[in-house]
Order: C-alpha cells, then structure tokens, then sequence
C-alpha cells in the first residue's frame, strides 16, 4: 500500500440531516477513485458504506463508516456518518478526529436541525466547513432560496462556488465560478464532463461572484491584500494560493452544487478537496496532558507515537476493530503501546484501512492517518495509547443520553449474556449507557432517542441470541413524613424451644430534604442491653428500604429508640430486629406519610416559531418554566419537571417540532408530590405486587 506525507492527506467526514444524501455522495466520490467499478444504490442496499443489517433494512445510516480513496496524488479518508439524531454520537465522535467537515444540505428541503447541528459541533471543534446542497436533479429544487437560507443560518461568506444551470430533472449543467466556465456532465453516472465558455446570460453574474471571490482570498493573507489594493485584482495562481488559508479561516464558506444519485458535479468537489481542502498539517499541534496532568504539546511531526481510538466495531468475520488516527509519530504492525488512560501496553497486530467492510491490510501508518486495528485487549473508544512519554489527549466529547427505558431478559439464564453485550454495545457507541438500578431493581438502558434503543437492542438480540424486553422505567419515588409519629410494638414468638421476645419503643421526626435517615437511641436504665441497639437499626435499615406505603426507599428522618424490654432468655438480635422494623413501620404510618418525586432540569432547544407548543406541553406536564434564553437562531426552554412525566420526551419534542428540536435533561432535586398523584402511584405501586 502507497504511503502519504500529511500533507497529501484529507481526513473529512461528510456529516448533515438525514436523508440529504452523504452516503450517495460518498459512493460517488469512490466510483470516481476506482474504488468501485457502479454507483450502489440504498434501496437495493448495495452501497458501499452502509452494509450492516439494520441499516439495509431501514435504508439508513446507523454507524460512521470510514472509507478512502486517491484523487489526484490526495489520499482521502473520509467517514460517511449518520444524519438521524437518534445516531448523533457516530458523526460528532468523526468529527473529532478529521481537518474538514463536509456539510450536506438536501435541495428541496434546505437547512435542517441536522445540517444546523453539524455545523455547531465543527464549530465548537474548530474545523473548517463547506456546504454542498445535493439532489439537484430532483422536482421542486430551490437552490437561490437555499442560497440566501444559508446565508441566514451560517452568515454572509457562505459563497457559491457553482450555479446550477439547469436544476431539475435532466440537471447536468453547473457553472464553476472560480474557472469561470460552464461544466456539462455527461448524464450516465459517470461522472465524465466537459467545460465550456460561458452562456452570455450568466457572464455578468459570475464576474461579480469572481471579484467577490477575490476579496475574500485577498482578505486571508496581507501580501495578496495589499496587491489587490495595488492592482484591483489577482492572477490565478495568485488566488488559488490563498484559497486555503481562506478556508481555513473560514473567511469564506464554499458551497457546491451536486447530484449525488447521478454523479453530477461530484468530481469538481474531488478537485477542490484535493487542493484546497485541510490536511493534517493545518493542525500540526494538539494538546495533552501527561502523567502530572500538566499541558503538552503532541507535534505532527514528533518522533514519538501518539494516536486515539475514536470508534469501536465488533463484527462477526473480525472480531473487535479499534479505529483510530495517528496525531504524532508512526504506527507499526507488531510494537507496543501505551495506553495512558488504562496504564496497560498494547501490541498491534494486523492493521487496515476500510472501505465498509473491505479491509487492505497495511504494516506502516504516518502522521495523520487513520485506520483500523484488531483485538486490542484493554482499550476502549476514547484512549490514547502513545511510545515513549506518556501522554493523554483530550477525551472525546458525546451528547448525554436523553430517552430510557428498562430492559428485560426473558429466558431464564441470559443474564450474563445481557451484561456482556450490553457490556460491548456501549463499547462500540458510548451514547448508549446501561446502569443497574438497584433501587427500583431494573436494568436501564440510555440513548439518544426510541429509534436508538430500538436499532441497539435489536443488535443484542442478533448478535447474542438474547430474548429481550423492553419496559417503562420504574420512577425512583421516595417516602418521607410531614410530621412526628411513635409507636411501641413487642414482639414475642414461642415455638418450641427457645422462643423470642423484643419490645422497642421508638419516635421519628422529619428531617431537611436531603439529609437521609438519622438513627439515635437514648436509652436510659437496663430495661434493654444496649447490645441490642445495632440490632434495632438494621431493622430499621430494612425498613427503609424495602418502603412502607409504596415500596419505595425512605429518606429525611430522624429515628429515636428511647425505651423497651427485654427477656433473659429469649431476647436476640433478630428478635429486636423484627420489633425494630415493625416499630418503625407503625410510627412512619402515624407521622403524616407522603412520597416524594424526582424533579428534572430540562433544556429545550428549539426554533423560535414552536415556543407555545413547547412550553403549553411543558405546563401540561406538571412543569414550572424557569426562564429563556437566546442561543444564535434558537430559544432555549428552561424548566423543572417531574421525571414521571417525562418518559420518551425526546420523541415529545421532535414530533412538536416537525424534528427540529432537541433537550437535554439533568437531575434537580426532590419534591412532595400532590396527593391525588401520590394516591395513584400507591394504588399503582400495590397492584403491581399483588399480580
């Protein structure tokens, strides 16, 4: 396999809404490489980035998925990367390890959440970005419009760098403004092309967009400003010599004009990418961290290894495969590692570069570049694993998870197995969480929306043969008292032999939310043998756990065991035990018992226009607004609800906003629940244990 210096490589992932066609662009970009000899079409599942299961059968994409080619002496790696949101954790972890985004917008629908969300997270990972509105052979295109909606969104130097002649069905035909020529294609899906001079309507057009064009590139370097001062314009040589920097410092943004499905305007993109599109040179110095925790640098052209797993994959024909870029150093088949956030080596064995799930086995790997490696024992998506000075890089940044639910083994003996590949899952996509709740004794799955869960768990079923279930997640209610309650309760037992005695008498109190249950005694004379004081307090423990009006754990109060009696002979520690816990119970029913719900912090970010359906909603659930706040061309929702109301909310807010909004949510606090819904949670809570 050739080897490339940095500067011959483009790592850039193509990322946007769903359906705007980054898979389709993808497949032509690796037609017109000779990666393959036909354009794979989605409906007939024969593309070649999107080749799992799931994803033939929903014609989606569900993974990131690298792939390469060489266009021009460039060697591309690129990641075609999911648009759904459910899947947003697959395209921003690809962000986090390529030089350019390449941002698809769909022709008849224009900007979208997704397109907007992408264009956030390369801007919070300081990528430069270049926008091509594709599907331009279809009916009801609107490109000028899309054009100035651009503009809106993402400011006035998004630039055209083609016009669309004939948008449309029969759309063949672009207008390249920086060669200022006409470009026909060619309609067969080859890509094939011709240039030609320009149609005399569209003349006066262009030469306002060139001399645009040329202040833009003038702005990004002093020298070609002050010539273009000096002469009131620049050679062409001269201008395709700043165009980088300008990208680089997204002086302008380039947008292009595709049909990906036809292969139209494509290699034009090639051409732009392979000149003037970022390498691994552009950002030559990362940060880390060593063994003290003090700032490094980790330089491009470093004689030590550094690189990070950004990307996880188990697959039934290779096992695990750790996808990762090298930021420094070289990377050779049969050397150790270090990985420093595990403190273990590691030894690579087979290494490859992708194209789905064509694998070309590679012994060597250069600064820059990113491949696959196979069974690494002990690293995870995330670790940087280094030779020589041990250094960390940053971590890898993933949305929190904001839809739950509990899952369900329903074979006896799975149990292990659903650990292993819940275990596994999370390893291949860290947006998806699991956690044993031992409170409300489920297991509880976390993602990014139903159709995430849905997609995840039918892998487990696939892969590792699980009968699974999914259910509502149990709300971790707690019970408390409003007031004070005492109770004195003996308990005696005789059966033959040695029998049981205990009588505790007890007094509790309310406490301040949040200060847990205080346990006391002030025993005074020898009524009980002070021995038998722990022996009350598990008692009371189980009690607390277990629940006493609704089955839920008790918090904030104070127990007082103040008095008793005992027997000589018959008195033990379960004995008390048993009178503790049913003293307990007697005196929490006497104190004004009440159950308290978790309350949510929630932010709801959405477009200005669905305000009213979104706060209406959140009123409807039992929410406070806590108050709003601009965020560029979105209103964030600040508001405090019951987590029992908010069960697939991430579904709630996307239908009410035509999948345009997004929330996150965090845990606040606990308060009282209003009495007719704590008496439908107790009658809920009993019925449930009587069937």
């Amino acid at each position: 396999m050739k080897r490339y210096q940095s500067s011959d490589i483009r790592n850039f992932a193509i990322v946007g809404h769903g359906a705007a066609g980054k898979t389709c662009l993808a497949e032509s970009m690796l037609m017109l490489g000779g990666e393959t000899n036909r354009l794979g079409k989605i409906e007939d599942g024969s593309t070649i980035s999107d080749y799992h299961p799931g994803e033939k059968t929903r014609q989606i994409s569900i993974h990131a998925t690298p792939l390469h080619l060489e266009w021009m002496d460039k060697k591309f790696n690129m990641i075609d990367t999911p648009g759904y949101s459910d899947f947003i954790g697959e395209a921003t972890g690809s962000l986090n390890v390529v030089d350019l985004a390449v941002i698809t917008i769909h022709a008849v629908n224009g900007v979208e959440v997704g397109t907007e969300t992408m264009w956030n997270q390369a801007t919070k990972l300081g990528i430069p970005k270049m926008l091509v509105v594709n599907g331009l052979d279809r009916e009801h295109t609107r490109f000028d419009e899309i054009l100035a909606q651009a503009r809106r969104r993402f400011g006035n130097n998004v630039f055209p760098m083609q016009l669309p002649v004939n948008a449309g069905p029969g759309y063949n035909q672009n207008i390249d403004v920086l060669r200022t020529e006409l470009i026909t294609y060619v309609n067969d899906g080859s890509g094939k092309m011709s240039e030609s001079e320009l149609p005399e309507d569209f003349e006066a057009k262009v030469k306002e967009l060139h001399e645009v064009l040329i202040e833009y590139v003038a702005e990004s370097d002093d020298s070609l400003l002050e010539k273009f001062f000096d002469q009131g314009s620049l050679s062409e040589e001269e201008m395709r010599g700043g165009i980088h920097q300008a990208i680089q410092d997204q002086t302008f943004i380039p947008l292009f004009c595709t049909s990906a499905t036809s292969n139209i305007g494509v290699a034009r993109l090639c051409d732009f990418i392979s000149k003037y599109g970022s390498s691994p040179d552009d950002r030559k110095m990362v940060i880390a961290h060593d063994e003290s925790g003090n700032e490094v640098e980790v330089s491009l052209n470093g004689s030590e290894t550094v690189l990070q797993i950004f990307k996880t994959m188990t697959e039934s024909h290779t096992g695990e495969l750790s996808l990762f870029r090298v930021y420094s150093g070289q990377v050779k088949v049969g050397t150790d590692y270090y990985n420093s956030d595990r403190n273990t080596n590691e030894r690579f064995g087979q290494m490859f570069i992708l194209n789905g799930k064509n694998r070309t086995q590679v012994d060597q790997l250069s600064a820059g570049d990113i491949a696959g490696v196979v069974k690494l024992k002990n690293t995870h998506t995330g670790n940087t694993l280094c030779s020589g000075k041990h250094v960390t890089l940053p971590p890898m940044n993933f949305p929190n998870p904001n839809i739950h639910a509990a899952i369900v083994s329903t074979a006896k003996g799975d149990e292990e197995k659903l650990a292993i590949g819940l275990a596994t899952l999370h390893e291949e996509d860290p947006t998806f969480i699991y956690r044993v709740d031992s409170e409300v004794k489920q297991t509880i799955i976390s993602g990014q929306g139903e159709l995430h869960l849905r997609v995840t768990t039918e892998r487990l079923k696939r892969r590792f043969g699980i009968e699974i279930e999914l259910e509502k997640p149990k709300v971790p209610f707690r019970e408390t008292i409003l007031g004070n309650g005492q109770a004195k309760y003996r308990h005696k037992k005789q059966s033959g032999g040695s029998g049981q005695f205990a009588e505790v008498w007890m007094r509790i109190e309310p406490k301040q939310r949040g200060d847990g249950v205080e346990f006391t005694h002030s025993l005074v004379g020898q009524n009980v043998d002070r021995v038998f004081v722990p022996s009350v307090e598990k008692g009371v423990k189980t009690a607390c756990a277990d629940g006493i009006i609704a089955g839920c754990k008790v918090v904030d109060l104070k127990v007082n065991f103040y008095d008793g009696k005992m027997h000589p002979v018959d008195s033990k520690d379960i004995a008390f035990q048993t009178a503790g816990k049913h003293a307990f119970r007697e005196a929490f029913l006497e104190a004004k018992p009440c159950l308290l719900e978790p309350i949510m912090d929630i932010e709801v970010t959405i477009p200005e226009d669905f305000m009213g359906d979104i706060m209406g909603d959140i009123s409807g659930k039992r929410g406070k607004i806590m108050g709003m706040d601009a965020d560029g061309k979105f209103q964030v929702i600040k508001a405090q609800v019951p987590q029992a109301e908010l069960y697939n909310y991430a579904t709630t807010v996307r239908s009410l906003t035509g999948g345009r909004g997004i929330h996150a949510e965090s845990f606040s606090h606990y308060e009282k629940m209003p009495k007719d819904q704590q008496n439908k949670v107790i009658k809920d809570r009993k019925n449930d244990d009587e069937s």
